[in-house]
């Protein structure tokens, strides 16, 4: 390999979506991964037929749906490549796509469409991508960077880190982003898992593993954060993306508050039903609202039992507390393994949020998951990817 004008480290959304940029713009763009593939986060992503965006996404409310010690950070990348750029993207390379699920938007056919469409982008602007290339340092040179690789050193006058982040090691994630940025002096904000199922003691599983694989909406809460979505019951604990929405948000011993029936009022259904039903057991009146196992299970943990015509307003309006705010402990996260993206990262206060640029390693840029910027799920991070790659491109 001989000397090229921007190396781009990964081959995933972000380093694709930069590098097509910087050859758009006549510059010489080479791409180096370590995998066999490129694009595997994306060819996972969505069941096969990846999440690539969510077109509920605004200015106003990225600052809500983007975590970060600095969550305006993201706005200048966000806002000038918005979801309608890469939807009309697709459009024209004929990719067909649907809207799923609040703003979330999927591939009708296989994901492996947009990896096709942006490796045939980076061709037809020349850009060039080595795959199965081990990436061992980063140094800085008098004019430029040196990129020490398993396929010999080459340099560049800039380099564009994509590495991702920890989550999913099975594909191959390393963590190398955050070693190159620690090599530079570039501040990190410590990484852990996100998106990802929630784990509980053994004294909890006791309680919980008979409901295993049972699934329901609900509302789950931290704090003040709130989703309104389906939840699944594990094994192991908690799973389904209420619960990935708000394992973003919970720390270890944080506790989380479980609606079972958002939008209902139990304690007034209960109540009207006791006119017409009372004779009915306590637990079996609730299973006509909660599947069976979890209705005896909330009856049981609120010391209630006997029929429904025994129960006082108050003893229906003691039981709707805990149908409604339902608060259990989770002990632990799945970790990695499971993670969909990694929280925390490359320090936002250490980079321009126009370019991507460490400012205090000109040259030097980091894009995507690496960057402690981390959206919802539904699509947000696939666009934080485009949005952070694009903006990059523009300048590398």
């Amino acid at each position: 390999m001989s000397s090229q004008n921007t190396v781009i480290l990964g081959a995933g959304a972000a380093g694709l979506m930069a590098a097509i940029e910087v050859a758009r713009r006549g510059k010489r763009a080479i791409v180096l991964d370590h995998a066999s593939r490129a694009g595997e986060k994306i060819r996972i992503s969505g069941g096969g037929r990846c999440n690539f965006t969510n077109r509920d996404l605004t200015r106003q409310n990225a600052t809500e749906r983007f975590l970060s010690e600095n969550p305006r950070f993201a706005l200048s990348a966000l806002s000038r490549y918005r979801p309608q750029a890469f939807i009309d993207r697709l459009d024209r390379a004929g990719i067909a796509w649907h809207e799923k699920h609040r703003g979330q938007l999927f591939c009708d056919g296989k994901a492996a469409q947009i990896i096709a469409m942006l490796l045939d982008d980076l061709a037809q602007a020349g850009g060039e991508i080595y795959l199965g290339t081990h990436i061992d340092a980063v140094d800085r040179t008098d004019n430029g960077f040196t990129v020490h690789t398993s396929d010999g050193a080459l340099t560049a006058g800039s380099v564009i880190v994509a590495t991702g982040g920890k989550s999913i090691p099975k594909m191959g994630a390393t963590g190398l982003g955050y070693k190159i940025a620690e090599r530079f002096g570039v501040p990190i904000v410590d990484p852990r898992p996100g998106l990802v199922p929630l784990t509980f003691a053994e004294q909890e599983l006791v309680r919980t593993k008979p409901l295993a694989g049972i699934a329901l909406p609900a509302g789950v809460s931290h704090h003040k954060t709130r989703f309104d979505e389906d939840l699944l019951f594990t094994h192991r604990g908690l799973s389904g993306p209420g619960i990935l929405q708000i394992s973003s948000y919970w720390q270890e011993g944080d506790a989380i508050c479980i609606d079972l029936l958002p939008g209902a009022d139990i304690a007034q259904d209960l109540a009207a039903l006791k006119q017409d039903t009372g004779r009915m057991a306590l637990h079996n009146a609730l299973a006509r609202w909660l599947p069976d196992k979890i209705a005896a299970l909330v009856v049981a943990e609120s010391g209630l039992s006997g029929r429904l015509a025994d129960q006082s307003n108050k003893a229906l309006g003691h039981l709707a507390t805990h149908v409604h705010g339902w608060t259990l402990r989770p002990v632990a996260s799945e970790g990695y393994r499971t993670a969909e993206v990694t929280l925390g990262g490359v320090s936002t206060d250490a980079l321009d949020a126009k370019t991507m640029e460490a400012k205090s390693v000109p040259g030097l840029y980091f894009i995507g998951e690496v960057v402690d910027v981390t959206g919802w799920l539904g699509g947000y991070n696939f666009q934080w990817a485009w949005a952070s790659g694009w903006a990059a491109g523009q300048v590398a």
